[in-house]
């Protein structure tokens, strides 16, 4: 993401808002509502699994937007960023997407970044109306492990919960609470940065299955344009789907030291017609 205050570039926000919202977006079956019951026993299993994920990582113990590979750089103590984005997938089935999304960004310790990101969802299904929403919360960390030097590469833990607070009735949420397990890594040259990102999510909920993610970014830096291209790949998401392979092309432009534009288009390159036949985002971030 894009902050004056830490090393250039900007670095682009982590969406996932695409990560996790739009990871390679598809247009999920039509679920039943939950019971009390059910939902009880998701939050008891989604707080056991917070505990978990910051206990087993090095923090007491993500999306870099706009593009879906996480970049490793940590917010500095005591500053702030905010990027309000649209993002849009049209899969086989539906058009699905954010419109729009808030996604904030805290410095809560030298080496440790607290993450929130908060979607107005819409479901378009093929020939029926459109559904809008609240989606689901995203809560992530990133805890830089090892500061980039000479022939050394910026390493950080990007681990991430999903609260499933969308409706999945109406097409509006994942159906269960997903946590995602992942390291980011990032090397510069003068103008040239590149970044990649593996992970596993562990994804609950009716039909789900856990999928592996994995995405490797390149960018260069024109003056006030930072412009870049990725790559990504995830294991199958839900029951019957196959794997899928996918880029996008864009980057960000630098209005001033506190405020970006990000932007980026692509498509899938595997099982595209199912999952990923265009994408889209834009989103303007302003840092403190």
């Amino acid at each position: 993401m894009a902050n004056y205050h830490r090393r250039w570039p900007f670095r682009a926000a982590r969406s996932r808002a695409r990560v996790a919202l739009a990871h390679n977006v598809q247009h999920r079956p039509m679920r039943q509502k939950k019971t009390v019951l059910t939902m009880v026993r998701d939050a008891h299993w989604l707080l056991g699994s917070l505990l978990a994920v910051l206990v087993l990582s090095p923090f007491r113990a993500e999306c870099g937007a706009p593009f879906q590979t996480d970049d490793p750089s940590v917010v500095e103590f005591g500053h702030i960023e905010f990027l309000a984005f649209y993002q849009s997938t049209l899969a086989a089935q539906a058009r699905t997407g954010t419109s729009p999304g808030l996604e904030v960004h805290f410095g809560v310790l030298d080496n440790v970044e607290f993450d929130v990101v908060a979607p107005r969802t819409f479901n378009a299904p093929s020939g029926e109306r459109t559904q809008h929403g609240y989606g689901d919360t995203l809560l992530g960390i990133k805890y830089r492990l090892i500061k980039e030097a000479d022939g050394m590469p910026l390493v950080s833990l990007v681990p991430k919960i999903n609260l499933p607070t969308g409706n999945s009735g109406r097409g509006l949420g994942n159906g269960g609470s997903q946590v995602f397990v992942a390291v980011s890594a990032e090397k510069s040259w003068s103008d040239f940065q590149t970044y990649a990102n593996v992970g596993y999510w562990i994804n609950n909920g009716p039909s789900n299955r856990d999928y592996w993610f994995l995405g490797w970014e390149a960018q260069y830096r024109f003056s006030s344009w930072i412009l870049g291209a990725e790559i990504f790949h995830t294991t199958a998401q839900v029951s019957g789907q196959q794997p899928s392979t996918g880029f996008n092309l864009g980057g960000y432009y630098l209005l001033d030291q506190h405020n970006q534009l990000l932007f980026s288009a692509g498509r899938g390159l595997r099982n595209a017609a199912e999952t990923n036949r265009a994408s889209a985002y834009l989103g303007y971030q302003v840092s403190f």
